[in-house]
């Protein structure tokens, strides 16, 4: 977890955490925004610290930067059809909310 400076109340978090949260903002299925808020730091650090992994900062030359693993086509098949199963979740969600906003209306309009 961040630990305090003394004298600032600024945040230091570890190498090893920003690099797990900048591989965890790489994963195709996750957007920087649902990665920060999920960690709790704001969006623009999360960007700031892609950029430096990007650089090669924390002691990474860029020749020696791992690039992302390719995912075998069953690994991918799964995760595309995972993703499938929450979008098709939301939606009918959403259709839900949708339907009770109409008749709320209807009933309002009718009394």
């Amino acid at each position: 977890m961040p630990a305090y400076k003394t004298g600032k109340r600024t945040q230091q978090y570890s190498v090893e955490f920003k690099v797990k949260a900048v591989t965890w903002s790489h994963l195709p299925h996750r957007s920087v925004k649902e990665v920060a808020q999920a960690l709790d730091i704001h969006p623009f650090m999360l960007s700031r610290w892609r950029k430096e992994y990007r650089d090669g900062k924390w002691g990474m030359s860029k020749k020696t930067k791992k690039q992302p693993e390719q995912l075998s086509k069953s690994d991918e098949i799964s995760q595309l059809k995972r993703r499938l199963a929450e979008l098709e979740l939301e939606n009918d969600l959403l259709k839900k909310w949708q339907r009770f906003q109409a008749e709320e209306q209807r009933n309002r309009s009718g009394s």
